[in-house]
C-alpha cells in the first residue's frame, strides 16, 4: 500500500488450522477483508496510486468481487467509479456496488462482453482499473505473500493452493515470494469446465491426451465468472509462475467444490463457491495425507454473503 493511501480498514487476516479430510491445512481468511475478498489488497494499491496521480474517474468491467473492491476504495478516495457488468450478475453484488455509489452499466452477455463495452467508453476521462490488465492490482496482492511469511515466523510454506481465473492472486503470490527469496509450490486451481491454464500446463509437459482434452469441453455445471475465465490475459505468466515454483495445476468439479464449501461451513467459515476451490484441490492433491512437516496454505478468497 502506498504511504498515506486510501484505506477502508483492510486488515491482516487470520491464518487458522483446519482438518480437511486426511490433511491439516492453514486457512487464510481473506473472506474477512472489508468488502469480502482478497481483492481489497489489489484495490487499495491501485486506487491509492491513481488518486496520488490526480485521477478522479475510474472504470472497470467486473463479475462481482473486483468491482466491489474498486468501487469501495474509489468511494473512500472521493473518486467516481463506473462499473460495467454482465446482466446476470448476482443481485447481492449489484446492491453492494450501489451502496458504494458506483455507476453500474449492465451489459447483455458475458463478462467478456462487459470488458469489450467498457473499452468503448474510456476516452480520456476514465482510467481503466481492471485487475485483469492493470499491474498495480497485482502489486497490492503481493502483500499476501509477505503477510503469510510473517505469520509463519519467517518461513515459506511448502504448498499454497490458489484459485486461478485471471491469475491476479497466483501472480501476486509469485512476485511477493520472489521478493522474499524463496517460492512455495504454487498449485493453481481451475474448474473442470473451464481450465485454460490446466491445458497449457499439461501441454507443456507433453501430455496433450485425454486429460487435457477433457478440460476443453465444459463438464461441470459450475459457472462463476470470477473463477471461470476462458481466455486469461496473463496465461503465459501464470504458467511460468506455476512451473517456476515446482507447482501444478489441478481441476475440480462442481461436486468437489460444494463438498469443500460445506467443509468450510462446518468449520465456521462461510465462503462463496469458488473460494472453496483451494480446499477442494488440496484434498484432491493429497488423497492419502501429507508429510507432517508440510505447511499447506489455502486462501479462502471470498465471502459467501455476496452470492
Amino acid at each position: 500500500i502506498v504511504p498515506d493511501g486510501v484505506s477502508i480498514g483492510h486488515m491482516i487476516t487470520p491464518l487458522v488450522r483446519a482438518q480437511a479430510g486426511n490433511i491439516e491445512v492453514l486457512l487464510k481468511l481473506e473472506n474477512l477483508q472489508p468488502t469480502g475478498s482478497y481483492k481489497d489488497r489489489g484495490a487499495a494499491t491501485l486506487v491509492s496510486v491513481a488518486k496520488s496521480l490526480g485521477i478522479e474517474k475510474i472504470a472497470l468491467d467486473t463479475a462481482g468481487y473486483a468491482g466491489a473492491s474498486i468501487a469501495a476504495y474509489a468511494a473512500a478516495g472521493d473518486m467516481k467509479c463506473r462499473v460495467y457488468a454482465p446482466e446476470g450478475m448476482p443481485k447481492g453484488a449489484l446492491q453492494q456496488l450501489d451502496a458504494y455509489g458506483a455507476e453500474t452499466v449492465l451489459v447483455p452477455g458475458t463478462r467478456m462482453d462487459a470488458c469489450a463495452e467498457v473499452k468503448k467508453h474510456l476516452g480520456t476521462d476514465w482510467y481503466y482499473a481492471s485487475p485483469a490488465y492493470n499491474p498495480l492490482f497485482i502489486e497490492g496482492v503481493k502483500s499476501l505473500a509477505h503477510e503469510l511469511y510473517e505469520q509463519l515466523g519467517g518461513v515459506v510454506p511448502e504448498y499454497i493452493f490458489v484459485p486461478a481465473g485471471n491469475g491476479s492472486l497466483l501472480l501476486g503470490l509469485y512476485l511477493g515470494f520472489m521478493e522474499i527469496g524463496r517460492l512455495p509450490h504454487l498449485v493453481a486451481v481451475q474448474s473442470d469446465g473451464c481450465a485454460p491454464l490446466y491445458r497449457a500446463f499439461e501441454e507443456a509437459k507433453g501430455i496433450a491426451g485425454d486429460a487435457a482434452a477433457a478440460a476443453e469441453a465444459p463438464s461441470s455445471l459450475f459457472d462463476d465468472p470470477d473463477f471461470s475465465i476462458e481466455r486469461p490475459k496473463r496465461l503465459k505468466e501464470m504458467l511460468f509462475a506455476v512451473e517456476s515454483s515446482g507447482g501444478a495445476v489441478v481441476t475440480v468439479t462442481e461436486e468437489e467444490l460444494r463438498a469443500a464449501q460445506r467443509a468450510l461451513g462446518h468449520r465456521g467459515v462461510y465462503a462463496e463457491l469458488s473460494a472453496a476451490a483451494g480446499l477442494a484441490a488440496a484434498r484432491k492433491f493429497f488423497p492419502h495425507g501429507k508429510p507432517d512437516n508440510y505447511r499447506v496454505v489455502v486462501p479462502v478468497t471470498g465471502s459467501g454473503f455476496k452470492r
